[in-house]
């Protein structure tokens, strides 16, 4: 940790000096007493200044590099418990991993093709035109849909979802829209009906948002994420065909309309999905997944959570985060501890908002000169969202990720209720929680994490729901959460006391 410390040091080093010599005046140049007086007042202000700048870069050299001036965690806190932390069974992931080989890149290019052929895919442009328009990339996904669900035995059912809607960018008129959704049926009675959603958004966009005429290729924004949310469905019903399974949860795969034009098709799919009578157990957005132009590519994609209205950033969609970089691994996941970029927005966010678990994937580094642009060279850079910037490796790592998460997400038991922390002013911290009963489910991991922390730890495995007491563990130092056998954690509902105020003090 010191040496961003020291970088402050050189950085200082070099913008406070450098300057202050360059108005040196030269003592070669004195042409008169009022000149020699003023070099001489002047060198001894250069000098007070030099000095005052020396001294306070070591002062944040020797003290910023120092332990006592950085997070460094300092081995003097008491030990929780004093005897020691006990150590968990840890239970392995499932088998059958979804293997980064059998991702078919040459048909998720295929497909991104088909749709940037399509010239545009503005909401606004025509839903009849074979040829040219949205209505021509809706083809091609439920083409590709349909060979997906005729290999999978029938096991994948694929829908066409009419309905319309309205905002600002379809000059505050309904429109006709369309969403293509597969569907690969849960097979446990009461986990049937606990969905999990991965989606991309098959409209785009020129540099006018309302003008259908302007080809819009949109390879990547969001061409990209229809590939990714295809692939998956391509991978886990091939698995299920095969034999190795089914999932006792349902996934949706979705590639869905007017994004572009105010969320219009995510908004109505949480509709469709509550008509449905479904539970969202995770919702996953990708947008922007393609490309990753940078030396040394393919890097992590980046996955954006939202902390939501729960203190201390556990909320459901944090959670979800947290349990696909687990299943994903560091290497493959960068969480950002935020709902989306600056200033933008996703088919994530109705789910959000919903107070639903959902994130979004998106390519590390974005380049805004081939995102909502009409194409066209001005001053010779190349505008245009085309298919030549995209990076199949790494969009190929996103759909493994991806479908890696949700084989995992839909194979575990459902998470644990009712979890409470009691226990404050008292040794021990007391966790408990409900759970129906499974006959599939292991057990339940207690987890727990300095509340600096990101990540969650096991503290330890319980084989039934009820109450563990945390012998010697404070509820004030840390922050604790229930995992039923790798579903989504859960944090705990603190005990709330609040202090003593004066009478009509409003807590």
């Amino acid at each position: 940790m010191a040496v961003p410390h020291t970088n402050t040091f050189n950085c200082m080093s070099v913008v406070i000096q450098a300057p202050v010599r360059a108005r040196m005046p030269d003592s070669r140049n004195v042409k008169s007493i009022g000149e020699a007086q003023l070099m001489t007042n002047l060198q001894k202000i250069v000098q007070k200044r030099w000095l005052i700048s020396l001294i306070f870069a070591i002062f944040i050299f020797e003290f910023g590099a120092s332990p006592a001036f950085s997070q460094r965690a300092i081995p003097r806190d008491p030990a929780e418990p004093a005897q020691g932390k006990p150590q968990p069974k840890i239970l392995p992931r499932p088998a059958g991993k979804v293997a980064r080989a059998s991702v078919d890149e040459k048909s998720m290019r295929a497909l991104i093709g088909q749709l940037v052929a399509c010239g545009t895919r503005l909401t606004l442009s025509s839903w009849t035109d074979s040829k040219r328009g949205i209505g021509c990339g809706r083809d091609a996904i439920a083409a590709r849909m349909n060979e997906i669900a005729k290999d999978s035995g029938g096991k994948l059912q694929v829908v066409v979802d009419k309905f319309e809607a309205t905002s600002e960018r379809t000059s505050s008129k309904p429109i006709p829209l369309e969403n293509v959704y597969a569907i690969l049926p849960g097979s446990d009675r009461k986990l049937g009906k606990t969905i999990f959603i991965v989606s991309g958004h098959f409209d785009s966009r020129p540099s006018n948002v309302m003008d259908p005429q302007a080809d819009a290729p949109g390879a990547d924004d969001d061409a990209s994420g229809v590939a990714v949310s295809v692939e998956c469905a391509r991978l886990l019903s091939k698995a299920g065909a095969n034999g190795r399974g089914t999932y006792r949860a349902t996934i949706l795969f979705a590639a869905v309309s007017g994004e572009e034009q105010g969320l219009l098709g995510s908004t109505h799919l949480l509709e469709w999905v509550k008509q449905q009578d479904y539970t969202v157990g995770g919702m996953l957005d990708d947008d922007i997944v393609g490309a990753d132009p940078a030396p040394g590519a393919p890097r992590r994609v980046r996955l954006f959570s939202g902390n939501g209205e729960i203190d201390d950033a556990d909320s459901s969609s944090r959670e979800l985060a947290r349990a696909i970089e687990e299943i994903d691994g560091r290497g493959a996941i960068r969480l950002v501890f935020r709902q989306d970029r600056y200033g933008r927005g996703g088919d994530h966010y109705p789910f959000y908002k919903a107070g639903l678990p959902a994130v979004r994937f998106t390519e590390p580094l974005e380049d805004y000169n081939h995102q909502h642009q009409t194409p066209r060279t001005e001053n010779g850079i190349e505008y245009g969202d085309f298919e030549k910037y995209l990076n199949s490796t790494f969009m190929g790592d996103v759909a493994c990720d991806n479908a890696e998460a949700l084989r995992q997400l839909a194979l575990a038991p459902a998470s644990p209720t009712n979890a409470k922390l009691t226990g404050a002013v008292t040794p021990d911290a007391k966790v408990s929680w409900s759970a129906e009963d499974d006959p599939e489910r292991a057990g339940f991991e207690v987890l727990w994490r300095e509340t600096t922390d990101p990540r969650w730890q096991v503290y330890e495995f319980a084989a039934v729901p009820g109450e563990t007491v945390l012998k010697g563990v404070s509820t004030d130092n840390h922050f604790f959460g229930k995992n039923g056998a790798r579903s989504i954690a859960v944090p705990t509902e603190m005990e709330r006391r609040p202090p003593p105020l004066p009478t009509g003090t409003k807590q």
